[in-house]
């Protein structure tokens, strides 16, 4: 009988020891955002009073890559310094790249610096090209949420000669807070992020417009 309570007075500090070692792992976690489920487009647009067109010639939205793990339709988030975690419930309507060359084509379009701004399949004959890459574009929930998208753009010139067809290269990382950890949230942060970088850089874009290389033949 004594043999058989002190199996069991084991036993009980045992599931005791178990609970709060999961207790304590589960305090030191990373709060993670809500799961819900949904499917989410990013795509911020223009307001405001467009620009007096710089150029009568069109530019053509080139490729646009993203660098893993962002290349995909899942939301992502970053839990810790090397841990990211894709949400499989919560998904972008389209992959980020095409979300956000859409995005810019259209944005630049109401802002008018060119005639006009094409998509990559348009058959348009391009003088000037416009692709971006997308570095970073994820929530960050390590401290607070936080929404964070870079991109790089970059403007060139055709030139069959194989001189340099740089006009511009231009980077920029915007970090949004989110009012809670919500995909939802995520979503309007990064609309806001993109709409800031936006802003930015069609400033610099109109700059550029204003000292362009002469097209082919000219």
């Amino acid at each position: 009988m004594k043999i058989q309570m002190t199996n069991n007075f084991r036993f009980i500090q045992f599931v005791a020891l178990v609970f709060i070692v999961t207790v304590l792992s589960a305090c030191s976690l990373p709060k993670r955002p809500a799961l819900e489920a949904g499917t989410w487009m990013v795509a911020p647009e223009r307001t405001g009073t467009p620009y007096k067109p710089r150029s009568d010639l069109w530019l053509k939205m080139g490729s646009a890559s993203t660098t893993p793990p962002f290349d995909g339709k899942s939301l992502v988030y970053r839990l810790g310094d090397q841990r990211y975690e894709k949400d499989f419930y919560n998904t972008y309507s389209a992959l980020p790249n095409e979300m956000i060359g859409n995005a810019t084509r259209q944005w630049l379009n109401n802002a008018q610096i060119f005639s006009m701004t094409v998509g990559q399949g348009n058959s348009f004959f391009p003088y000037y090209i416009l692709q971006t890459s997308i570095e970073e574009f994820y929530g960050d929930y390590r401290v607070r949420p936080e929404a964070v998208i870079t991109i790089e753009f970059f403007l060139t010139a055709t030139d069959p000669q194989k001189r340099n067809p740089v006009i511009g290269k231009n980077r920029y990382t915007k970090r949004v807070a989110l009012k809670d950890n919500t995909p939802q949230a995520l979503v309007q942060g990064q609309q806001e992020a993109l709409a800031q970088i936006l802003k930015e850089y069609e400033v610099v874009l109109y700059k550029y417009a204003g000292n362009l290389p002469p097209p082919l033949g000219q």
